[in-house]
């Protein structure tokens, strides 16, 4: 069932890129869009968990909701929605893989510690792939708003490594509460963000959001995106640990790549592609000691469990 999910959550996160670069195309709001989605798919889950009690409805009173929100959601998607209008879906999805290095220098930042030597070179090594990334639109068709979608990404994951570090204190000052319920209470209000700036940013014709394809990427959105990419996620962490789970960044951005250029007939450099691959070498390099440990730890529980049906 673990490795069953596992696969599960990576194609739908790996699909998800190309279903929001689907419903913008069709011509629907990027912020309004993005915040329905969020709004609907977390107050579905947390009526939910408040129906089979374990979650209160108190939780949404909890500022820590509020700011986890505004990082894990309304950040980070404000800025993908908007950049999706000018970039493929694969190079969206690559780019959003440089959360981890962002979360690493961010904490090497807050506790003032050096670097180690991997993560030193990974770092390195993920800044040379986002070189390589952008350089195509860069030096050859240089589009001002391609540029600019690339950066937007990029400080959409400020805002993602910002808020998982705090959210990381949020869980421990919850602990009586599920870690479902706690991100269903932040996408509710990261969607709420959403609309809000929907309503000073967009002008919302009810045609285009009632166009076939916009309606089914937000179905799609909310019920595979939402509910049950991230719940299984949540359900790795609880059968697992955290790494393990996060390792979806590893795969899910290639599939996204393989995915738009194949479904959707989206552009790729060979440079892009090299780009994107280095990107995510990168990423394995600054986690190989955390990899290392969760492999030896999956090893040794495996012979233990080995151990007990013999005897």
């Amino acid at each position: 069932m673990i490795w069953m999910n596992y696969l599960i959550m990576c194609l739908v996160f790996g699909t998800t890129f190309l279903a929001i670069k689907v419903g913008i195309d069709a011509g629907a709001p990027p912020f309004f869009s993005a915040g329905l989605r969020f709004l609907l798919a977390g107050s579905i889950i947390l009526l939910y968990m408040v129906v089979r009690r374990k979650a209160r409805l108190s939780l949404l009173l909890r500022k820590e909701m509020l700011l986890t929100g505004a990082g894990l959601t309304f950040g980070v998607f404000a800025t993908l929605y908007w950049a999706e209008q000018y970039l493929s879906s694969g190079i969206a999805a690559i780019l959003s893989a440089t959360a981890p290095l962002m979360i690493l220098l961010l904490q090497t930042v807050i506790s003032r510690q050096r670097l180690s030597l991997s993560s030193l070179v990974g770092c390195l090594t993920g800044t040379a792939g986002v070189v390589l990334l952008l350089l195509p639109g860069i030096a050859f068709t240089f589009s001002r708003f391609w540029v600019l979608g690339c950066a937007a990404v990029l400080l959409g994951q400020v805002f993602y490594s910002t808020g998982t570090v705090y959210s990381r204190r949020v869980v421990q000052r919850f602990q009586d509460t599920s870690p479902i319920a706690l991100n269903a209470a932040q996408m509710i209000y990261g969607g709420g963000l959403l609309l809000i700036l929907s309503l000073f940013t967009e002008k919302i014709q009810i045609e285009t959001m009632l166009a076939p394809n916009a309606i089914w990427s937000l179905l799609y959105l909310i019920i595979a995106g939402s509910m049950t990419g991230h719940t299984i996620f949540y359900w790795l962490i609880a059968k697992t640990n955290p790494v393990f789970p996060s390792t979806w960044l590893y795969i899910s951005p290639l599939i996204a790549l393989c995915l738009g250029t194949v479904l959707y007939d989206e552009p790729i450099s060979v440079l892009s592609v090299v780009g994107g691959i280095i990107i995510i070498i990168g990423i394995i390099v600054i986690n190989m000691d955390s990899l290392r440990t969760f492999v030896f730890k999956g090893k040794h529980a495996g012979k233990e469990i080995n151990k007990q049906v013999t005897e």
